[in-house]
């Protein structure tokens, strides 16, 4: 940029008035001007969202023992200590899983297959008597609604249909009338 113009002053806005119509004057007419101009205002934006961090009171070395990790982070960080770790917890786990069961248990008894099936049977055919009879009674009120509902509907038709043939009746009386009243033949 070769122009005699301090676009950093007036991005920060330490430019007076005049000046500052000065600088948006020749921003307008130079293209690396306004490039740059573009580029100081992102500049201004990003740091502007930064956050305000709070300054160090005491500059840390590396040599401090502050940078030291604890037992548990180099435990932690080397996969053969933590292989021999999780292997020992395992083993514990078994060894107190074996200890903590009752030693004598009961023979198994010989199954029965016959028993089992008339248990299946009798829990299916009892399922399904369930299942008909909650079946039914959804039916049944569906039903009852839906005559209901048709019921409804033909009161409304013959309530219309009464009214439609009082009306022709009464159209029908006044034409008779209109007709017996005429010019006699």
């Amino acid at each position: 940029m070769s122009c005699a113009i301090d676009l950093k002053a007036y991005v920060v806005g330490e430019v007076t008035p005049r000046e500052k119509m000065s600088v948006e004057d020749h921003v307008r007419g130079c293209q690396s001007c306004h490039d740059e101009l573009d580029r100081l205002n992102f500049t201004r934006s990003a740091l502007a969202s930064l956050e305000d961090e709070e300054i160090p009171r005491r500059i840390a070395f590396v040599s401090d023992r502050v940078f030291e990790p604890r037992w548990w982070q180099t435990m932690w960080h080397s996969g053969p200590a933590m292989g021999f770790a999780s292997a020992a917890l395992l083993a514990i786990a078994i060894l107190a899983h074996g200890f903590g069961r009752p030693v004598a248990q009961a023979p198994i008894a010989s199954v029965d297959t016959a028993q089992i099936q008339r248990t299946v049977d009798a829990a299916v055919t009892k399922a399904v008597s369930e299942a008909q009879v909650k079946q039914s009674a959804e039916f049944a009120k569906v039903l009852n609604a839906t005559e209901t509902r048709f019921e409804q509907q033909r009161q409304s038709d013959l309530a219309t249909v009464q009214q439609a043939a009082d009306y022709y009746r009464k159209q029908m009386a006044q034409f008779l009338v209109a007709s017996n009243e005429g010019p006699a033949r």
